[in-house]
Order: C-alpha cells, then structure tokens, then sequence
C-alpha cells in the first residue's frame, strides 16, 4: 500500500500514515512536557508541543532539500466529529440551564472582541499604507474564522479588491494565530488561578482525559466499545439532523449538528432505556473521557504537524505586527475583561484559557487548552458546555455578516 510520493518537489503523506505519525507527534509531546518543567507548569497541550515541533522539522527539512510536504488530513475531520460528539454526550441540560447566562454574557463580550480585532487589524495596516482589507484578512477573516474562513473569503477579496495575495495572507495569519492560540490560554489560567488562589467548587469527573484514579483502575474493554458504539449512533443521529439543516439553508460544520445530537439523546431518552449493550448511557464515564482526550490530542497533533512554515516568510513583516497586536489585545481583554465578567471563580479562569483559542485560533485550540488546564488543575464542566456553543455555533454565524459589513464600509 503506497502511502508516500514524492513528485515536483512535494512528498505527500497519504491518510493511514498521516494518523500514525500523529500519534507518534502526540507521544513525542507528552515526553517533551514531561521533561521540560515550564511546559507542564503553563500548560501548554502536549499536541501543540509535539505539533510545533514537527512542523518546524519539516520546514528545515524543506530549507535544507527543497522538498515539502503534505498531508492528507482527510481522517483528522473524523476525529473532530468524534471528540465534539463526546462532548455532548456529556452535556446535561442542568448544566445548559447553569450557563444560559454565562453563555450570553460571553458571546456578547465575543462578538465585542470581533469588531474590535477587526479594527486592529485594519490600523495595523494603515501604518504600512496597505489597504484595510489586508487588515481585514489579519483580523476575523483569519484569526476568530481561522483558516477555513480565510479559504472561503480569501478569493472574494483577491477578485474585488486586488489583494492578490489574499489566500497567503489569510493563511499566514490563520497559522500564526494558530500557534499564538495554543500558547496563550494555559499561561493566563495558570495567571489567573494562581494570583487569585482558584479551586473547583467542588470534585467532578474531568470531561476530557482520565483522573489519576482512572488512570490506574484503567478502562476496560466493553466500557471502550459501548462508549465508540454511544458515539456512532450520536454521530448517525448528527447526520440526519445536518441534512435537515441543510435543506433549510444552514451551512454547518458537520461536528456542531454531532454536537447537539449527543446533547439530545443523552437528555431525552430515560437511563433505563435497554441498550443493546445492556450498560448504562456512557455520559461522564471514564471511556468517553479517554475518547475525548485521544481524538482532540490526535486532531491537533495533526493540525500542527501539517503546518507549512516555509511558505509564510515572505509575509513576515506586516503581518507579524498584525500579530503582535492582536496578541497583546487578545491577552487584556482575556484578563481584565473575561475574567471579570464570568465570575472572577475558577470556571473563569478555565473560560479564559478557552478564549484565547477562540480569539487567535479555533474552536479544537480552545478546547485543547481548556483539557490541559482542568487536567492539571480540576474540571469545569461550565467551560466545557458554553466556550464550544459560543466558538463552534455562534460565532460563524456572526462572521459571515461583520466580514460583509466591514468590507462595505472600510
């Protein structure tokens, strides 16, 4: 089975070969944060250690041969379907009910911050006498949209503003936002947590990853395979209720419907309901958690290790500025405003490490984040409910009407 080419100077990775090193880019990072002590002190996600860390790799390898390369990330996408279902599947309408105003008060504060990225943007690039679209590109185009908006926008942009270089910059952006993103949210927990001496109110399951009682009691093997069994049907389910969407004209990513089904059916139907497995719904077990933990790390783990570095030198200057304002903003608004808004508590300050993979990176950063804190510091399961509603949902929907707005009117 050919699972590499190499042709006019790229190899390209085919999909089983592409999971396997991002297992190994996964495992390498776990080491690495072992290791190094200010790793696992600020926690930084081990995907996004071992992640950066390939990519780096790669880009000396093509500095070096003049060879890139490429993978097939066709079998990520699976695992973001996957790692979404679990977390509704662990969702309870108590706890919807609980975040309903939290989940309010941070989309408003998110849709703020979105107006205003844009507007850094657009200044920043003033400065260099560019157009304010290239502003635009380094603002929610690229970083809140990460690099599917820009792909989506970008080619608009090119044809009726002629910024040919639309589709570079946008993913520029997307990138270092990316890497930005998953360096930020475990730097400002640890802040935050350790200034104001934050506890969880109380011991709870984590949402993502095994406890160390877990971790040595283990998982066993018919727990795993109903917990995969709870995700498919979810996963089915999600199908369907995305076809209906479809049909109504609502273009979604594939894991919200997923989302919303493992919400569902883990809320409607009775616990007694008989199952085939004759075992109880798998909600806040430990097997969904391990799932959880191994699709998010996996997906990326993946994300990172495919980032082309070399292709973004060229557009190092302005849009490293753009960066570095959008950086330092991110970070004040995260700390004096987030925080504060969303209870000044613990669950707060989780919320807040999550934030800063909605405002740089991408929904899968902000929960990867998220899993790092609580793993190290204790769960919450109001993070883990409102931050992918406002950054999975919400926040699309509200992009694909500033985008417009600010190109109209800048």
């Amino acid at each position: 089975m050919e699972q590499m080419e190499l042709a006019d100077g790229v190899l390209r990775i085919k999909p089983f070969l592409t999971v396997t090193l991002g297992f190994i880019v996964l495992f390498v990072g776990k080491r690495w944060n072992d290791r190094i002590g200010f790793l696992r002190e600020f926690s930084i996600p081990e995907p996004v250690t071992g992640g950066i860390l390939f990519s780096v790799l790669f880009a000396i390898v093509y500095a070096t041969t003049g060879v890139g390369v490429e993978f097939d990330l066709a079998a990520r996408d699976v695992l973001l379907v996957y790692f979404f279902t679990t977390i509704g599947i662990n969702a309870s309408f108590t706890d919807l009910l609980a975040g309903g105003k939290p989940l309010v008060v941070l989309l408003v504060v998110t849709i703020a911050y979105m107006f205003v990225q844009n507007l850094t943007g657009i200044s920043v690039a003033a400065l260099f006498d560019l157009p304010a679209t290239v502003g635009l590109l380094g603002g929610t185009v690229s970083l809140v949209g990460g690099h599917g908006t820009a792909i989506a926008w970008a080619p608009r942009i090119a044809a009726d503003y002629g910024i040919s270089n639309a589709m570079e910059i946008g993913l520029a952006c997307a990138t270092f936002g990316l890497i930005l993103a998953s360096l930020m949210g475990g730097p400002i927990a640890r802040f935050l947590i350790t200034r104001h001496n934050l506890t969880p109110d109380e011991t709870e399951a984590e949402d993502v990853g095994l406890s160390e009682e877990d971790r040595e009691t283990g998982v066993g093997s018919l727990d795993f395979l109903d917990a995969i069994l709870a995700i498919h049907i979810c996963v089915i389910f999600g199908l369907i209720l995305n076809e209906g969407l479809q049909k109504l004209g609502l273009q979604l990513p594939m894991f919200v419907p997923c989302l919303f089904a493992g919400i569902l059916i883990s809320n409607l139907i009775p616990e007694s309901f008989p199952r085939i497995s004759g075992r109880h719904w798998p909600a806040r077990t430990p097997a969904i958690a391990m799932i959880a933990d191994i699709s998010l790390g996996t997906f990326l783990a993946m994300s990172l290790m495919s980032l082309q570095l070399w292709t973004l030198v060229d557009l190092a200057g302005p849009i490293f500025t753009i960066l570095a304002a959008q950086f330092a903003i991110a970070v004040a608004i995260n700390i004096f405003i987030v925080f504060r808004v969303m209870g000044r508590n613990y669950d707060a300050a989780v919320i807040c490490s999550g934030f800063g993979g909605i405002s740089l990176g991408s929904t899968p950063t902000a929960m990867a984040n998220m899993s790092a804190v609580t793993q190290r510091y204790g769960a919450s399961h109001l993070a883990f409910i409102i931050v992918p509603l406002v950054c999975a949902f919400f926040i699309d929907l509200v992009n694909a009407l500033m985008i417009p707005f600010f190109l109209a009117n800048f």
